[in-house]
């Protein structure tokens, strides 16, 4: 019996061309992020039980989580989100840390759920945090950094829209209609998946949470609302700094139980992909879950999957070449005297690849192209001998004789 070449349900192999939009991607995060002051920082793929079964919220817990007994008879988990974990990171070194705190991963995360158009089981996540600032700054700065991702992947702000709330002007209304801890829940959970059910299925499922009267209210509400206080601070703030595609929106709430006061969601607007791409917020009690003193935090999750359909259904990624800037196809028995030539390139910047293999020369050549390697070097007992060798453009087929001084000229990559 043979064995199956597909990856596990719900997650992807890697070739290296798939590699490269990953390697690219992450390194626009990472510039991004770190030219605001964020540090990057990292933790274990599996984490002790209790800390995603005290803050996450239940459908992850219960439904989504890879959980296991480990040989020591420890309950763990394989980490389905980075918040609890840098909350720990946080908590354990409360008082030896300098805030305000910025800190960021680009994590390995793990949930098992029904694999559909940006949702696998397997995926990375940018978490972007700062510790230690309770003014609205925060929340600010966030969702600047945010927004300034997707414009420097190139987004123009007709190509999202970022919907924010206050859960805390949200519970002051709730409290008014008399909604109670558990339909206040309940309401939550169903903003939540509003988007997964049809109309019809959640106007039933709040009528029968809050009853028809209450439930006609909530619904005025979320369509009649005028942003509360900080909203409308955050808006104005936003729009100074020429993000004016922000709105206030009541229904949104986010699926962690750690929430506490502004959250916010980054929507795609393409026909193609029009969703919720990822979001974050307000979580000022999470640290203090840890048995320290809590410390005001902002932040969000992106994760790699959304953005990369954001990216492909809006043509945000530029053509990547292959890392290899050229092949040295050797010709003859020459693969010693040529690894000096090769290793004066390398060592002035250019990565070599070298085709030693007993096929014909066509064959290599053939080979190098269909890498996707722009140019191939010919080094053979004639061009060892006289310095001068033979450069093919595979792209174009323009081949050009060189000095070995002059290859590096032409094929340096341009910064």
């Amino acid at each position: 019996m043979s064995l199956n070449t597909q990856p596990y349900k719900g997650t992807r192999d890697f070739y290296p061309e798939d590699k490269r939009k990953q390697k690219y991607m992450f390194g626009v995060l990472r510039d991004v992020v770190e030219s605001f002051g964020y540090h990057e920082y990292d933790a274990p793929l599996i984490e002790p039980f209790e800390i995603y079964a005290a803050k996450t919220g239940d459908e992850i817990v219960n439904q989504q989580l890879y959980s296991f007994e480990d040989r020591g008879g420890r309950k763990v988990a394989i980490r389905p989100e980075m918040t609890p974990s840098v909350s720990r990171m946080v908590a354990a070194r409360r008082q030896e840390l300098a805030y305000p705190l910025r800190w960021y991963s680009i994590p390995n995360l793990w949930r098992y759920e029904r694999p559909q158009r940006g949702r696998l089981r397997e995926h990375w996540q940018l978490n972007v945090d700062i510790f230690g600032v309770e003014d609205i700054e925060a929340d600010f700065e966030i969702i600047q950094v945010a927004d300034s991702i997707l414009k420097v992947f190139g987004a123009k702000p007709d190509n999202y829209k970022i919907r924010v709330n206050s859960l805390k002007a949200a519970a002051s209304v709730y409290k008014d209609l008399k909604l109670n801890n558990e339909q206040h829940v309940i309401v939550s959970k169903l903003l939540d998946k509003r988007s997964k059910i049809s109309e019809d299925e959640f106007n039933e499922a709040l009528d029968n949470a809050v009853g028809e009267k209450v439930a006609a209210s909530l619904r005025k509400y979320w369509t009649e609302e005028k942003p509360p206080e900080n909203i409308a601070k955050l808006l104005k703030l936003l729009e100074k700094e020429q993000i004016t595609n922000a709105v206030f929106d009541p229904e949104i709430v986010r699926g962690f139980d750690y929430y506490t006061d502004i959250v916010f969601e980054v929507y795609d607007n393409s026909a193609e992909n029009n969703r919720s791409m990822f979001g974050g917020g307000r979580y000022d009690g999470l640290v203090g879950a840890f048995g320290v003193e809590p410390v005001p935090t902002v932040g969000f999750g992106m994760g790699d999957v959304t953005l990369q359909n954001f990216l492909e259904a809006n043509k945000l990624i530029p053509k990547l070449e292959p890392e290899t800037n050229v092949v040295a196809i050797l010709i003859g028995d020459v693969y010693e005297p040529a690894q000096k030539v090769m290793s004066e390139l390398r060592s002035q910047g250019l990565n070599v690849a070298v085709d030693s293999t007993n096929r014909n020369l066509d064959a290599k050549i053939k080979s190098a192209a269909k890498g996707g390697i722009k140019y191939a070097l010919f080094i053979g007992e004639q061009e060892l001998a006289t310095g001068k060798y033979k450069l093919k453009n595979l792209e174009t087929g323009q081949e050009l004789e060189i000095a070995g001084d002059e290859i590096v000229k032409n094929l340096k990559p341009e910064k």
